[in-house]
């Protein structure tokens, strides 16, 4: 007999963090096809920093469960599963439910975590890991040799990407404040302080015949710079409008006008590439080929793990019931790497 009851953490509408309410209830129960996941560690990812101020570009009406991915073990299996799957540590990616003790998701969406590696290592691998790695090499394929841009750099996904550049044989030149450059010169990094003004003409000094690659999350005046630094046959790869987050007005404008401008630069002829990437592109319209690339880079992510070439920076753990401190750290811009939350 199951004891256990369902705590989860509902965001109500536009709320500083302290306004977020926690709620509880039943443990759901697996449908056809779908297993219920018991919670092990889920994680504040910049989306509910956008979706709390209601400027997530494609968030669901108020009030919801926010919480865009976790790892668990699975509690239960519907029909249609195998039943073998009950007590394995999967992840998923959600973009919103995961901040809860239990959480029922399809089977297909879960993804096995290898033994070895702990819920909340591998939960900082999973949105961060999955958007690091189709970047770098599904859009912009880098190769041995390349020298690369990573904004935010010691960032939860820059941070990735760093690493995983690195792995693939690349330099990397990344964007930072001041506090964080000595850390990224210990992991062979270059490190260019973002608040110094004529950040592009700092990197330019550092490659001065343009680069390979630029891994953009701020958006805004700044990509015109990014698009610049680009060598012929370099890639763009524009992964949010961080530097509107607190703006007011339309949430869906800032990602319109990054749209256009990537389309407008590709129908330039200047043998450069820009993309505007959205980890959910084409689950709409291929969803069994969206879920297999998914599994496959996600595993390929925890195998770089276990092979050492990616750490898993884990900033704070706090209990999912004082989510709102967590949501108030992780806004405060003061720690490096994810900030897991844990039943």
């Amino acid at each position: 007999m199951n004891t256990e009851g369902l705590v989860e953490v509902v965001l109500p509408g536009k709320v500083e963090p302290e306004g977020l309410q926690l709620r509880h209830g039943a443990v759901p129960v697996a449908g056809p096809g779908q297993v219920v996941v018991r919670m092990e560690a889920t994680g504040v990812s910049f989306a509910e920093q956008q979706m709390r101020r209601g400027r997530y570009y494609d968030q669901p009406p108020f009030p919801f469960v926010p919480g865009y991915d976790l790892v668990g073990t699975v509690l239960a299996t519907g029909g249609g599963v195998d039943p073998g799957l009950t007590g394995t540590r999967v992840a998923a990616l959600l973009k919103v439910g995961g901040w809860s003790s239990h959480v029922r998701v399809d089977a297909a969406d879960v993804v096995p975590v290898p033994d070895g590696i702990g819920a909340a290592e591998a939960e900082t691998l999973v949105v961060n890991g999955i958007t690091a790695w189709q970047m770098l090499h599904r859009r912009a394929r880098v190769r041995a040799g390349d020298t690369v841009v990573v904004h935010g750099a010691n960032g939860g996904v820059g941070s990735v990407l760093v690493q995983l550049a690195q792995a693939a044989g690349a330099r990397v030149i990344g964007t930072a404040s001041e506090r964080h450059h000595d850390a990224l010169r210990e992991r062979g990094v270059a490190p260019v302080d973002y608040r110094a003004g004529d950040v592009a003409a700092r990197i330019r000094a550092l490659a001065p015949r343009g680069v390979a690659a630029v891994f953009d999350h701020v958006g805004g005046r700044g990509i015109v710079d990014s698009w610049r630094l680009l060598a012929p046959g370099g890639t763009l790869v524009s992964y949010g409008s961080a530097s509107t987050r607190d703006d007011e007005g339309s949430k869906q404008w800032p990602v319109l006008k990054l749209l256009f401008r990537v389309w407008l630069w590709n129908a330039l002829p200047n043998r450069r590439r820009a993309y505007f990437f959205n980890v959910w592109a084409g689950r709409a319209l291929a969803k069994n080929r969206f879920r297999a690339r998914l599994r496959s880079d996600l595993t390929q992510v925890f195998a770089a793990f276990q092979r050492g070439e990616v750490s898993a920076q884990i900033a704070a753990q706090l209990p999912l019931t004082r989510a709102a401190d967590a949501l108030r750290l992780a806004e405060s811009g003061t720690v490096a790497g994810k900030i897991v939350l844990n039943p």
